[in-house]
């Protein structure tokens, strides 16, 4: 019964990740924060295990993304050289972070960036057209060593949101005037090494803490990942099928309402 219902969050978090165009984190970890509470896990090891579980299922579906992009030749390498070191070892230390953070102020924490992403979904095409109008100024990125500062913000906080940092790592690449779609396939590519040491931090710093959660490693729920990444797999690909024939801003704009709400839901569960 629970692998059910993972392969039934799993089919969700693909399909709309792929219909809505993010990452598959700010689905899953709404959605295992709600199963674990009703499963009755420990309240201050359920929002750990929502965020360690979304970055280990973002390890398979980054890699779906990342071929996708680098076939459209939409992923900067040189960029991702200098992000991935910064990237891992932020995220790996992010999740040890995580680990001594209350699961109450984590559910704040996740909460108000739902909130962020939503306003910035809601807020996306004001902010695309001033982009497009820039598209045409040369590219200039920070030195090396900056690069890989800003690849470790970058980890630790995807680290503690659960997320693959597409939210993080776009916006820092459009800053400096990288254009829309090398910057959404070059974080494709960066969310690989994010998911990978924030699943494996989460594993660690998990087992210090010895979770009494069966099917665990840590901060890392077996049977959620299996359900959860074999299934969004596939049905990203039909989100994104299916986000051709509606009308993307109406969708986005919906689905940022969503995410407000799930971010206040968050908030009051922490507060109340």
């Amino acid at each position: 019964m629970e692998l059910l219902i993972f392969l039934i969050i799993g089919a969700l978090a693909g399909f709309a990740a792929g219909l809505f165009g993010v990452g598959g984190g700010t689905i899953i970890v709404p959605l295992l924060f709600i199963v674990f509470t009703q499963m009755g896990y420990d309240a201050d090891t359920i929002m750990h295990l929502a965020l360690g579980t979304s970055l280990a299922t973002i390890i398979v579906t980054s890699i779906s993304s990342l071929m996708a992009h680098n076939q459209k030749g939409g992923v900067m390498w040189p960029v991702f050289k200098n992000l991935a070191p910064g990237l891992a070892l932020g995220c790996f230390l992010g999740a040890g972070i995580a680990g001594q953070i209350s699961g109450l102020y984590l559910q704040l924490i996740v909460g108000v960036f739902l909130l962020w992403v939503a306003y910035r979904m809601f807020t996306a095409d004001k902010r695309r057209t001033h982009m497009s109008d820039a598209s045409h100024t040369p590219v200039v990125l920070p030195s090396k060593p900056k690069q890989l500062a800003a690849g470790g913000v970058i980890g630790a906080a995807s680290a503690i949101f659960g997320i693959g940092g597409g939210s993080l790592t776009v916006p820092y690449l459009t800053r400096y005037n990288v254009v829309m779609q090398k910057a959404v396939g070059t974080s494709a590519a960066c969310g690989l090494p994010i998911a990978i040491a924030g699943a494996l931090g989460f594993m660690f710093f998990g087992m210090q803490q010895q979770v009494d959660v069966p099917n665990t490693i840590g901060f890392v729920h077996i049977y959620a990942f299996l359900g959860i990444a074999s299934m969004s797999f596939f049905t990203a690909k039909v989100g994104a099928k299916v986000a051709h024939m509606l009308s993307p801003p109406l969708l986005k704009k919906c689905f940022s309402v969503l995410l407000f709400v799930v971010g206040l839901y968050f908030l009051y569960k922490g507060l109340f």
